[in-house]
């Protein structure tokens, strides 16, 4: 007995599971990966449909793929947005990684050397880091004014971050966005397919008379093909785009965070001596 759907994703989860058991950067994708599956499942599959004649013999099964292909051109860009699709989510896969924006080791030692007040060695270390987070600190960090010991050139610091963020998350955010148009596009395109489908089923009609079912039934086949095909790449994307933005969003803040701890951290320091002088000394200890 062939595995259902239900089995493969499964079966598919299993081997996932153990192929990346710490990845957990991955892990975050994995409704996404197993989406994108099941739609390469919808598509692929040869023996997902099949009609009857006669109500006893059982005529060859046709796959909703053989049905695609029969759609003709219509079909063509609709298939070219749903590679489009799953290039773009791979791409941002791999784009969107913790590794690429908030890498641990560099976190680490950048508060380090905060808490110490080694900002110069934070700045050299962020500079060596072509993440996300190395290049915001390199940005950030050389505002931090030493004259200032209370905040340390808080707002500049925290200016300097907000124009990092105006260069560079458009950059990520035209990926993302892209998602977005394929999603309104492929309904668009499948409804242009549905329409034509339509106005040859309707010439079809008016040539035969009606006599001619198999044709009528060809043309009508035609629009439903072209709408299912235009949502069964519409919906995926959607999800996509709201999975990928929130991800990046996610990132971003984690890597503002980080250079706010490290402000605090020294800050903290300078004045540990001022916080200390103002505890009456019956309650410092």
């Amino acid at each position: 007995m062939k595995d259902g759907p239900r089995d493969i994703i499964n079966t598919t989860t299993k081997q996932i599971d153990e192929m990346v058991p710490y990845n957990k950067s991955l892990r975050n994708y994995l409704p996404l990966i197993l989406l994108l599956v099941t739609v390469g499942f919808m598509f692929l599959c040869p023996e997902l449909m099949a009609q009857e004649e006669g109500g006893e013999e059982q005529a060859e099964k046709k796959s909703l793929l053989d049905k695609i292909i029969a759609a003709g051109p219509y079909m063509l860009p609709i298939v070219v947005l749903s590679v489009a699709m799953i290039t773009l989510a791979v791409f941002n896969i791999l784009q969107l990684s913790k590794g690429k924006f908030v890498p641990k080791l560099l976190k680490e030692n950048v508060l380090a050397n905060m808490a110490d007040v080694r900002v110069r060695s934070a700045i050299d270390i962020s500079a060596q880091d072509p993440s996300y987070l190395g290049r915001m600190l390199t940005a950030a960090l050389p505002n931090v004014d030493a004259t200032d010991p209370e905040a340390l050139g808080r707002t500049a610091v925290e200016d300097a971050v907000a124009d990092f963020s105006v260069r560079e998350n458009p950059r990520y955010m035209t990926w993302i966005g892209y998602f977005s148009v394929i999603a309104q596009a492929a309904p668009m395109i499948g409804l242009f397919g549905t329409v034509a489908g339509m106005i040859l089923a309707f010439d079809t009609m008016g040539l035969s008379g009606g006599s001619d079912p198999g044709a009528l039934a060809a043309n009508i086949s035609l629009a439903l093909m072209t709408t299912a095909g235009g949502l069964v790449v519409a919906i995926p994307s959607i999800f996509c785009f709201y999975i990928f933005k929130n991800r990046f969003n996610s990132l971003v803040a984690e890597a503002q965070a980080v250079v706010a701890e490290g402000l605090d951290l020294s800050v903290a320091t300078v004045n540990a001596d001022q916080q200390l002088a103002k505890v009456p000394e019956g309650l410092s200890e």
